[in-house]
């Protein structure tokens, strides 16, 4: 499999960081780079991958990717618009490690065609789709990875602040640092949709709702979440049909309510592991056992505004939660709270 993917397919969260000097839409973003210099601060800011645009409507060229080529060992991805196994040669050639493929601009057979070209080059290709029928496009092709982009998109909204915060940063490595050192933050245990408002507009990235009987917590269903955020259903012993993004099972009770440790799901497939405190008690290991844990461990279990800061030195989780901290009565957030957890988890 090639470096591009695995670079991707790491526990954690992995960002590409991109060398783009212009934008058709916002203008100059940095008409002076020098490729090899952000190459470089970029893999010391801990990217997994960089992104050197090849393209002459980006102010870019091939000598850019030869030059962050000679700066770094991360890999490499060569974006421009392709369309022959003669670029996908002078990519390789100039140091990538993949290619991107924007269905937007190609059939499904050329497609195809690039994409078994690539693999014979020893190449990756980040197949790249702007609306819900290219996504199928993209999966029918069996790709290896798949973008969706954040411009053009018709039947996805994001919110694009955090990535122009980081195109036009003074230091476009330090952002990335402070972009990757920090944990998705969760607000769980929501029942009214006025507190999930409030958890959205203060940054939260995960919304959970409690679908469990005996919770005190428990609510009647997911309620509306925005797209700039993912809904968690949490469920014990069983995983009945939901709306939600992801699901979180914990497998047992634990002889009362649920159990110390679940599995974040998505479409059935584990996205990291919850490691919690037991229902309603304490465990004074619990930070330090969770960092022994390798892979993406979300945090939960006595955590809030007054202790996130540490939690998060202490253990490095891909993600935290918290519920009863954040509430003036069962299911019931207090705002304020609320975003002083997003604020603390985040800073």
């Amino acid at each position: 499999m090639p470096r591009f993917r695995d670079a991707l397919a790491g526990p954690g969260l992995a960002a590409i960081a991109e060398i783009k000097r212009r934008s058709p839409s916002a203008g100059d973003l940095r008409p002076d780079a020098d490729p090899a210099r952000l190459t470089a601060g970029f893999e010391r800011a801990g990217a997994a991958a960089i992104s050197v645009l090849v393209d002459e409507r980006f102010a870019g060229s091939w000598d850019d990717l030869r030059a962050a080529h000679q700066a770094t060992s991360v890999p490499l991805l060569a974006k421009g618009f392709f369309s022959s196994a003669d670029d996908l040669r002078t990519a390789r050639d100039a140091g990538a490690e993949a290619v991107l493929l924007l269905l937007r601009d190609l059939d499904d057979a050329t497609s195809a065609r690039l994409l078994a070209e690539a693999e014979s080059l020893g190449l990756d290709a980040l197949v790249e789709a702007h609306d819900a029928e290219e996504l199928e496009r993209a999966v029918a092709l069996d790709a290896p990875v798949v973008g969706i982009n954040a411009r053009d998109l018709t039947t996805f909204e994001i919110d694009r602040q955090r990535q122009l915060a980081l195109m036009q940063a003074r230091d476009p490595q330090g952002k990335l640092r402070e972009l990757l050192s920090r944990p998705l933050v969760k607000v769980c245990g929501l029942t009214r949709q006025e507190d999930v408002d409030v958890a959205v507009e203060a940054g939260a990235d995960l919304l959970g709702f409690i679908l469990v009987e005996r919770s005190p917590r428990r609510s009647e269903s997911v309620l509306d979440v925005p797209e700039t955020a993912l809904s968690v259903a949490v469920f014990v012993e069983e995983t009945p049909d939901t709306t939600a993004d992801l699901v979180q099972l914990y497998p047992d009770d634990g002889g009362d309510v649920r159990g110390r440790e679940a599995l974040l799901l998505r479409d059935g497939v584990p996205v990291a592991r919850v490691l919690d405190q037991p229902w309603q008690g304490h465990d004074s290991t619990h930070w330090s056992s969770a960092a022994r844990v390798e892979g993406r461990v979300m945090l939960a279990g006595g955590l809030g505004p007054e202790n996130v800061r540490e939690a998060i030195a202490a253990v490095r989780p891909w993600a935290v939660d918290a519920s009863s901290s954040l509430e003036r009565a069962p299911g019931v957030k207090d705002h304020e709270k609320v975003r002083a957890w997003v604020a603390a988890a985040r800073s």
